[in-house]
């Protein structure tokens, strides 16, 4: 018999370094579910990542107070950034200007995050991946 889901939820946690403290370890703890039993997978299964890199996950939680996880890329913003090599966006988007980055770096991005986002074609994600560009403040050079 399949088991029953109470319920699911999403967090972000950075890769590598998931501990019981918040805002893990509240979110877990008050649906019932093993916070440390977590934070042990969870570690394992991103050890080969980037240490630190903030990883969105869907964790689906059963009645019987055990539970499953999907890891996701990591958000749009994230590779923006590390591709601009800047350490945030701007402060006025649509002001002034926080960096560049070129069509290639878009595509390589969109080609990375194509199954998260909601796109039916690679030109539609990169469109995405454009105007997040755009809203941090940075130029997408030709």
């Amino acid at each position: 018999m399949a088991k029953k889901v109470a319920g699911q939820l999403k967090l972000q946690v950075p890769a590598g370094s998931a501990t019981p403290s918040p805002p893990i370890g509240p979110a877990l703890g008050q649906r019932g579910i093993n916070i440390m039993e977590f934070c042990k997978a969870f570690n394992a299964a991103t050890q080969d990542m980037e240490k630190g890199m903030p990883i969105p996950v869907v964790i689906t939680y059963y009645q019987d107070k055990s539970f499953t996880f999907a890891r996701k890329q990591p958000p749009v913003s994230y590779f923006l950034k590390k591709e601009a090599k800047l350490k945030s966006g701007s402060k006025a988007p649509g002001k002034e200007l926080a960096g560049s980055v070129t069509k290639d770096q878009v595509r390589a991005i969109a080609e990375a995050k194509m199954k998260d986002l909601n796109a039916a074609d690679i030109e539609g994600a990169m469109a995405m991946v454009e105007g997040s560009a755009r809203s941090m403040g940075l130029e997408v050079k030709g």
